[in-house]
């Protein structure tokens, strides 16, 4: 029986290791029969994120740090060069702050690195969106899912800039 996802093709940013929620929706993906391609952000994670790819026969479509222009459209082109210029979904699990921001008090945070947090957290889904359109539009369409926490809602310890970045 074809699974739910059978010749769909996926593009999974964000995996970074086995306990990432976008490791666990790739799996599903993969089990229901989609094409997968993930990105990797930075040497130290590219290894796992090789061989987790590789046990669902996936394809890593290489290294992308999504603050550059630049980074998002050479995967996104790589992406379409791999798939036959198409894409049926994209998985957008990208969070970051640095760590000082999330352990301290909210208001000492530095306005650097409150738009790093932004620019990463959120505004990466408007530039990859943006970049997945016509790889979507080449198969009739497609979707997007991102991920947020009750962080974005309501205060939780430790998350200081993260719920602002999330919501």
């Amino acid at each position: 029986m074809a699974g739910r996802f059978e010749g769909k093709q996926a593009l999974i940013l964000g995996v970074a290791n086995r306990r990432s929620i976008a490791w666990a929706i790739a799996q599903r993906l993969a089990s229901e029969g989609a094409q997968l391609a993930f990105t990797f952000q930075g040497e130290r994670i590219e290894k796992a994120v090789r061989e987790l790819a590789d046990s669902v026969g996936g394809h890593v479509v290489g290294e992308c740090d999504v603050r550059s222009d630049d980074d998002v459209a050479r995967i996104f082109a790589d992406t379409a060069a791999h798939f036959g210029g198409g894409l049926d979904h994209l998985v957008h699990s990208v969070a970051f702050a640095a760590a000082e921001d999330l352990e301290g008090r909210f208001i000492d945070t530095p306005r650097d690195r409150f738009w790093m947090a932004v620019d990463i957290s959120a505004y990466s889904l408007v530039a990859c969106a943006r970049a997945a359109e016509p790889l979507m539009q080449a198969r009739g369409g497609g979707s997007i899912v991102t991920m947020t926490y009750l962080g974005g809602v309501r205060a939780v310890p430790h998350y200081n800039v993260m719920g602002v970045a999330k919501a």
